[in-house]
């Protein structure tokens, strides 16, 4: 595991509010909360983060493990003052939510899982885009990459929405996009899901092409002890393309 490095994070609220952190996908940064932003901020002290070697934050040599990405979160809650949040994690986000509700459990009250997923077994898709990125760069792969995060039809009619998923992508530093792709390539957390206590909520996209239902989200909905499983008519940005159900969803569950 490696040195800890100092998140770039957004934190809005009220201050004595239930606290609430928001993790996202990988190439993504914190403006991908968007949607839920507003509605959830009057409930909730919201904690956005960027992943390490995406955003603001910091691009240390790769590869990364989540190890790496969940110390990263706990030295931010512990520079904080925050002992225990509630946590939403959309794909790489889920991931890292994933390993702190089984690895560090008293420091997770909550837990929504958003379109991820505890084991890629075909290693060959992370293997290519780390290729890709190393010789060309997040660029190349940006539009690729942004069309299955959402279903054609939406896509067709939200082209703001879908230059600006393509322009975070874009804008994600190869180092760090790649030493993502590093950690999300060997990540298998399935022996461990039965550790996870926190009350769970798992949110799938019926049309999710990265995380389908079958196996992804069934594995994670079975494999933690009492997980709720509810399926949005959405791909893999299940809450951007549906953001009131998707935000309703998370502030019921997230809530005290």
């Amino acid at each position: 595991m490696s040195a800890a490095v100092a998140l770039h994070h957004v934190d809005e609220g009220p201050r004595d509010a239930p606290v609430l952190v928001l993790s996202g996908s990988l190439g993504s940064t914190v403006d991908m909360w968007a949607p839920q932003v507003a509605p959830l901020r009057e409930r909730f002290r919201l904690i956005r983060i960027d992943h390490r070697g995406h955003g603001g934050s910091p691009v240390p040599p790769g590869p990364y493990r989540v190890a790496d990405l969940a110390g990263d979160v706990l030295a931010l809650l512990d520079g904080l003052g925050l002992e225990r949040v509630a946590w939403c994690g959309l794909s790489l986000g889920g991931v890292v939510g994933q390993y702190l509700a089984s690895e560090a459990p008293e420091r997770i009250s909550r837990l929504t899982l958003c379109c991820t997923s505890a084991h890629w077994p075909d290693a060959s898709v992370w293997e290519q885009r780390i290729a890709a990125v190393t010789e060309s760069g997040t660029g190349s792969i940006a539009a690729a990459v942004v069309e299955r995060w959402f279903t054609p039809e939406w896509a067709a009619a939200h082209p703001e929405a879908v230059a600006d998923a393509v322009a975070q992508v874009t804008g994600t530093p190869d180092e760090g996009y790649a030493g993502c792709c590093d950690a999300l390539r060997v990540w298998d957390h399935r022996p461990r899901l039965g550790a996870i206590t926190a009350p769970t909520l798992v949110l799938a996209g019926a049309h999710d092409p990265a995380t389908p239902v079958e196996p992804h989200i069934r594995t994670l909905a079975e494999g933690i002890p009492g997980a709720r499983l509810e399926v949005l008519d959405a791909a893999h940005l299940a809450t951007i393309e549906r953001p009131e159900q998707s935000t309703a969803l998370i502030a019921e569950h997230s809530g005290p």
